[in-house]
């Protein structure tokens, strides 16, 4: 029998040791990718058995996450490209971490709360040129769409009833070229920040390569909010051809345009006169909702009418508990409707009143049952003259992905044979007519409403 030598004999245990090592370390690496060390993109497993990433969840929630320190990129499906980042120019300045600290406490209330996906995602962009729908924004859902949707209506107002050379009549409205959709979007975004600036000055937020603060306990950054460069317009004109110049940054996928807006905004309103503008039944602009959050009225009418006023009704008003709340105190060039089929009409805060209902153009932001959409007329003389409320034909953009085309509807209203059955019908009205149709009631309250062979929707 022959008897293996002790060289060989080393050598199989040295194997056997190395073998042993080798497993010893799989299983701990193992161990260590369950937990997620090593990379940036921590992994937390839901009740589905199903993985979501830290960055997902943040997106999502609107709430930081903690995340690893390695450098890997994350392979999200959701993730969102990055901003447009422009060059640094004269005349601009970065945000202070007091001033990304202020933003975030106006925006949700405190520091920590960042915006969550969808939001991140949206921004301005067309229908294509040359279409039935080339004068409007395709929206998503989510919290923004309100803000797209408001935007919409000054879009409209530009294309109908500011730009010159033109004619006001829905045709033109079809035949916008690509250029012209940009004209108008910087024309719109422009109007909205100098009448927010009080007609004195304008301030346009956009991201700069640097990142100017850091996160501390009190404040989660976003990767984004820290790298603001502000860029302050004395002139209207200025800020529109400065808009147009960086439109990039609004309309650009992955631009977060729609939140860079928002931040122009609020700069724009400073926090002095948006302090003023609030009541006690509004300290903050968006309020959380299903994972996410929504503009309050606030927002809307700051986009309106240039003022952050929490309510619909005109002026002043007391509350419950008798405090001072605030209304609209001007007429705007676009009005509001709104409509919820739940609504008490004997609930006077809730009323939209006369500054908001009459608008100095025809064009209404509305909201029905809390979907954003816009109602509007081409005819400049419609609420100037009162033969013209007769009879009309008004026009419906809902934002719908369904929708090719928008709503024509034909209003009337000097014809009341609905009338006839009001006695059997008045304690269900909702029955009867279309939630568009009440919202358009709000404002001509005896009217009929033609949908000229469309089925109606919204």
């Amino acid at each position: 029998m022959q008897v293996p030598d002790q060289g060989q004999c080393s050598r199989e245990l040295d194997l056997e040791e190395i073998t042993r090592k080798i497993s010893f370390l799989d299983k701990w690496r193992q161990i260590f990718s369950c937990h997620g060390l090593g990379t940036n993109n921590t992994t937390l497993q839901n009740h589905g058995g199903n993985h979501t990433s830290a960055d997902e969840t943040e997106e999502r929630t609107g709430i930081p996450q903690p995340k690893g320190h390695g450098h890997l990129p994350s392979s999200s499906p959701c993730s969102i490209p990055k901003p447009s980042i422009i060059s640094l120019k004269s005349g601009g300045f970065p945000i202070s971490l007091a001033m990304a600290t202020k933003l975030r406490q106006s925006l949700f209330g405190n520091a920590i709360h960042v915006f969550s996906y969808d939001w991140k995602k949206a921004y301005f962009r067309f229908h294509d040129p040359f279409s039935d729908l080339a004068f409007a924004l395709e929206v998503e859902k989510g919290g923004a769409r309100s803000i797209q949707m408001a935007v919409q209506g000054s879009i409209i107002k530009y294309l109908l009833f500011t730009r010159k050379g033109k004619d006001c009549n829905f045709h033109s409205l079809c035949a916008i070229s690509k250029r012209e959709q940009e004209q108008g979007l910087a024309a719109a975004l422009a109007g909205i920040l100098w009448a927010a600036g009080a007609a004195e000055k304008a301030t346009v937020c956009l991201v700069a390569g640097d990142t100017y603060v850091t996160s501390t306990p009190d404040y989660s950054g976003d990767d984004f909010t820290e790298r603001l460069q502000l860029f302050e317009l004395l002139e209207k004109e200025a800020t529109e051809r400065f808009i147009y110049d960086h439109l990039q940054c609004f309309k650009g996928e992955g631009s977060h345009g729609v939140i860079l807006f928002l931040y122009s905004l609020i700069f724009s309103r400073t926090f002095e006169r948006l302090q003023k503008d609030l009541d006690a039944s509004t300290t903050h602009l968006l309020q959380p909702s299903a994972g996410g959050f929504l503009c309050r009225q606030a927002v809307l009418n700051m986009i309106l009418t240039g003022r952050a006023s929490p309510n619909v009704f005109n002026g002043y008003q007391k509350g419950k508990s008798q405090e001072i709340l605030h209304g609209v105190l001007t007429r705007s060039d676009v009005g509001y409707l709104q409509w919820y089929k739940d609504a008490s009409e004997d609930d006077r805060l809730s009323q939209v009143g006369s500054m908001l209902k009459t608008p100095k153009l025809p064009i209404w932001l509305c909201n029905i049952n809390g979907k954003p959409s816009v109602l509007f007329s081409t005819n400049r003389q419609l609420l100037s003259d009162w033969k013209a409320e007769h009879h009309f034909d008004l026009y419906l953009y809902s934002g719908h992905p369904l929708q090719n085309k928008p709503g024509h509807l034909t209003v009337d209203t000097h014809s009341h044979h609905w009338e006839r059955n009001q006695h059997e019908d008045e304690h269900v009205p909702r029955r009867r007519f279309s939630p568009v149709e009440m919202a358009i009631r709000t404002k001509w309250r005896e009217a009929t409403i033609n949908w000229n062979g469309t089925v109606p929707f919204l």
